[in-house]
């Protein structure tokens, strides 16, 4: 774990305490893409597979961790990160431990977004995460949420 990966899950297990409950841990955050990590066991339902809620929960912290670390590396800390709207799809079931993994937009939309935000103090951003079963490549769950940064 590196450090911003470390500094990441100290201020989600600090600011969201469900997320100790989860047991979610940041595992990487490394070219553009940050992955939490998600046990069944603190996360698991009467059918024996991950909470549908976990996974929700999941991705949206895949998606609002990564705009975290991105603006921190922009050096902008003066905005408040909200998910405002979002879409989720289960195909898979997750059977054991889950990855929530969140690549980076393009980058023109990126660029939009920090005018936007200099411009306005408000500016909205949407982000693509996925759920995969540890060790799967197939998508147990896709998520696209629309974050908001205000000031």
């Amino acid at each position: 774990m590196n450090q911003d990966s470390e500094y990441l899950e100290s201020v989600l297990h600090q600011d969201i305490p469900l997320t100790r409950s989860m047991g979610l841990r940041v595992l990487h955050w490394r070219d553009g893409q940050l992955c939490l990590q998600l046990p069944l066991q603190a996360n698991v339902n009467h059918k024996h597979t991950m909470f549908g809620g976990s996974l929700y929960c999941g991705a949206v912290l895949a998606g609002w961790g990564w705009l975290h670390l991105r603006l921190r590396e922009q050096g902008i800390a003066d905005g408040h990160i909200v998910i405002h709207e979002s879409q989720i799809s289960y195909p898979l079931p997750v059977t054991g431990d889950a990855l929530a993994l969140c690549d980076a937009p393009p980058q023109a939309q990126w660029d939009r977004f920090l005018a936007t935000y200099a411009r306005h103090g408000r500016a909205r951003l949407v982000l693509q995460a996925r759920v995969v079963n540890a060790g799967a490549q197939a998508d147990a769950v896709r998520f696209t949420g629309q974050y908001v940064l205000h000031r």
